[in-house]
C-alpha cells in the first residue's frame, strides 16, 4: 500500500473543501490510503512515511496561509534528503490569483527536492473585502471535480510506480 499524505490548513472551509474533495478521489485507488491532516497535526514523521503529498491552503495576504508555513519550517529538516524524488501537488483557495503561495510551496518542494506531478491548482473565490474573505467559503462543484481529478490522478500514479 502506499500512502498519499494530504497537509491543508483552512480557515473559511474553501481549502478543506479541496481537500476533503482531493482524498475522495485518491481514495477510488485501493492500493492508496489518502492520509488528511491538519498543518497543526502533521509533521516531519508523516511526511517520511508518505509515498507522495497534495499541500492545501487558502491564500493569505498573497501568501500561504501561517499554519501551514508552520508545517513545513516543524517537518523541513526532519525531512530533508529523505524524500528525494516523490511526487506533490498543490491546492490553493485563492481570493485573488494565489501565484506567490504557490510559488512558495514550490520553492519548499524544491528544497525537498519533490517532483511537481502536475500546475498548482487554484481556485479563485475573488474574495476581496472584508466580509467575503472571513465568510465561510462554498466552492463549486465543477472546481471540486478538478481536485478530486488530480487525487485520482496522483494516487494511480503512485499505485503504478509511475512517481
Amino acid at each position: 500500500m502506499k500512502t498519499l499524505l494530504i497537509v491543508y490548513h483552512s480557515l473559511t472551509g474553501g481549502a478543506l473543501q479541496m481537500a476533503k474533495a482531493a482524498a475522495s478521489g485518491a481514495a477510488t485507488e485501493p492500493e492508496v490510503v489518502p492520509r488528511l491532516l491538519h498543518a497543526a497535526a502533521a509533521g516531519g514523521d508523516d511526511v517520511i512515511a508518505a509515498d507522495g503529498y497534495l499541500f492545501a491552503t487558502p491564500e493569505n495576504l498573497g501568501a500561504m496561509s501561517g499554519l501551514l508555513k508552520d508545517f513545513f519550517d516543524r517537518s523541513y529538516y526532519a525531512a530533508l534528503d529523505r524524500i528525494n524524488g516523490r511526487p506533490y501537488a498543490t491546492l490553493i483557495c485563492a481570493g485573488s490569483d494565489g501565484a506567490n503561495a504557490a510559488r512558495q510551496i514550490e520553492r519548499i518542494a524544491t528544497g525537498w527536492r519533490l517532483k511537481a506531478v502536475a500546475e498548482p491548482l487554484i481556485v479563485c473565490t475573488h474574495a476581496q473585502t472584508p466580509e467575503a474573505i472571513l465568510a465561510p467559503k462554498k466552492i463549486p462543484p465543477d472546481e471540486l471535480a478538478r481536485c478530486a481529478e488530480l487525487g485520482a490522478a496522483l494516487a494511480a500514479g503512485l499505485a503504478m510506480g509511475v512517481f
